[in-house]
């Protein structure tokens, strides 16, 4: 079965590509620098032709409001059109759990734009809501650090490694649309104090880390629960403990 992943050379999609190409499926990376752009338009009809399944694991370049609102629209629309054309018959996209609870955010905002615009397309489809990723500890922590201190909401957090999301969007790609959400998380919920605590301790960065009960994540009030999915969550086995240790 041939699959192409949008954003296919990318941390998840890299990999997405490598399992299914594992099992037997025909997994045709398409991003910018193989001469595909869901912007543009540019090589979406050549990249589909023979195509049964499409994946998007495709991400904003830039995470300003207005940018990342023109991304996800934008290039949604023109692979939804794409697919229509080239008989696509099943539209994979990775998205973000708790995304309609954190519509204060702009980003969110555009990741719910692209959820819907799926969802109302005709083309069965399936999203999959993934745990923020072990990789992007620090990263989380360098978009809430004021001088030399991380300020975290208080909320519990999840997290996942990028294989084990690459391994459930694999799996989805592979099976038949759910025609709505699926969840994946991690075995363990953490403080986000805890979480990014333990992913800078690892790094030797020693930067201050507080909660702060003003602070948001990516423009969004957290209550405690709204980055943990919910009841039947596929959960992956991978410990961020473990995993921190076989990085060092």
């Amino acid at each position: 079965m041939k699959i192409v992943v949008i954003g296919g050379t990318g941390l998840i999609g890299s990999k997405v590509v490598e399992k299914l190409n594992a099992h037997g499926h025909e997994a045709v990376p398409a991003a910018p620098n193989t001469g595909v752009n869901t912007l543009t338009g540019e090589g979406l009809s050549e990249v589909l032709q023979g195509a049964a399944v499409v994946v998007d694991v495709s991400n904003s370049p830039s995470f300003a409001d207005e940018d990342v609102m023109n991304f996800f629209r934008t290039a949604t629309t023109n692979l939804l059109k794409a697919e229509a054309e080239a008989g696509v018959t099943h539209h994979v996209a990775l998205s973000v759990v708790g995304t309609d609870r954190l519509q204060d955010s702009g980003y969110f905002r555009a990741k719910q734009v692209q959820e819907d615009l799926i969802a109302a397309s005709g083309i069965p489809y399936s999203i999959v809501h993934a745990t923020q990723f072990f990789e992007f500890a620090k990263g989380l922590a360098d978009g809430m650090t004021d001088g030399d201190t991380v300020r975290l909401p208080a909320a519990k957090i999840q997290p996942m490694v990028s294989d084990d999301v690459a391994a459930a969007v694999g799996r989805t790609a592979a099976g038949t649309p759910v025609g709505g959400v699926t969840e994946v998380a991690g075995p363990e919920a953490f403080e986000l104090e805890e979480f990014i605590r333990l992913g800078l301790t690892a790094k030797g960065d020693s930067r201050k880390i507080v909660t702060d009960p003003h602070a948001t994540y990516w423009g969004a009030a957290l209550e405690e629960k709204t980055l943990l999915p919910g009841p039947g969550a596929q959960i992956a086995e991978t410990r961020f403990t473990d995993w921190l240790a076989q990085q060092q």
